[in-house]
């Protein structure tokens, strides 16, 4: 009989259907995996896995930053009526790496299958594969749908074309999205007004900062544990600002767009020594990590444009990062 852990209690409890696998970079309450499963009958399993951090060297705010975030989703998801199993990397029976977790946790809960969305990277994507063949029940990998464009749009997309150039690529998504367009043709009457972007910033300017937040008790317990874990990786794990909440990032990405995207168009391209940030908004980690999505960031900053806020360099150099670029 499956069992859940209380208190590092395991009770007997009713038979689990999917085991739904959550990544770090996958802190979205509507991913694909979490929408086909059912939280009355479906269990959610969340893990910091010292492979995950060591594969590579990572900056020890990064460690901090994706295991409070993680942390923090767990309490949301939670309250959204969905069972978590996390496991805290310092909790007994973290196996280290994701075979092992998952496997234990299969062994241990015996659901009729595991459910995961694709990984964002391909190292984990390989692995997620080899999981078919070697866990003992099914694996389903569902498409990731927060992107714009899916592989197999950009596989469609890059047919026959060479070179293969991100102007054209960022062009077509402006089409599909219908973002900054008038009808069939781009705002403003240009695809890129790239050469608005690079005036050279001064020291008198007024300088917003990135919004702040002070740790709470879950983040705290994080930064105590990675100093104590990870004292041997690069950086400074001090200050520590970042929002780990999707309320706190939505809020951070707001404070962007009344304070500095009026700017940011003009002074894309600028640096100064001892200005890190100037006018960019420092929401990439709150992308990457599933806190914020890219469509609603998009969506925000034409509403800004549109409305008169913000002028249309502002808005289309930063909407190209997301929808172009990245």
């Amino acid at each position: 009989m499956a069992q859940t852990s209380v208190s590092g209690r395991w009770l007997p409890m009713t038979a689990i259907r999917n085991l739904i696998l959550v990544l770090g970079d996958q802190l979205t309450p509507t991913l694909s995996s979490l929408a086909a499963g059912d939280p009355a009958r479906d269990r959610v399993l969340m893990a910091e896995l010292s492979d995950e951090t060591t594969y590579v060297p990572h900056h020890k705010k990064k460690i901090a930053f994706l295991f409070s975030a993680m942390r923090h989703f767990a309490v949301e998801l939670r309250g959204l009526g969905w069972t978590v199993d996390y496991v805290a990397l310092d909790a007994p029976g973290n196996c280290g790496d994701f075979t092992g977790q998952v496997a234990d946790a299969v062994a241990r809960l015996q659901p009729t299958r595991v459910l995961v969305t694709t990984a964002g990277e391909w190292r984990v994507q390989q692995m997620l594969e080899r999981w078919r063949t070697s866990l003992a029940v099914p694996v389903e990998i569902l498409a990731d749908d927060r992107f714009f464009c899916s592989t197999d749009a950009f596989a469609a997309w890059t047919e026959g074309r060479s070179p293969l150039r991100m102007e054209y690529f960022y062009r077509n998504m402006r089409r599909q999205t219908g973002l900054l367009m008038d009808g069939e043709q781009p705002a403003g009457g240009k695809w890129n007004f790239d050469a608005d972007n690079r005036k050279p910033a001064r020291t008198d300017l007024f300088m917003p900062r990135p919004a702040r937040y002070v740790a709470d008790g879950i983040t705290t317990d994080v930064l105590a544990l990675v100093a104590a874990r990870f004292d041997h990786h690069f950086g400074d794990l001090h200050p520590f600002g970042y929002a780990v909440t999707r309320r706190d990032a939505e809020a951070a990405f707001e404070t962007f767009v009344e304070r500095a995207l009026p700017r940011f168009g003009d002074y894309q391209d600028a640096m100064l020594i001892g200005e890190p940030f100037l006018y960019h908004a420092v929401i990439a980690q709150y992308l990457n990590c599933g806190l914020l999505d890219p469509r609603r960031v998009c969506n925000r900053v034409e509403a800004a444009w549109r409305a008169g806020a913000v002028p249309l360099n502002a808005a289309e150099g930063f909407i190209r990062q997301i929808l172009g670029w990245r």
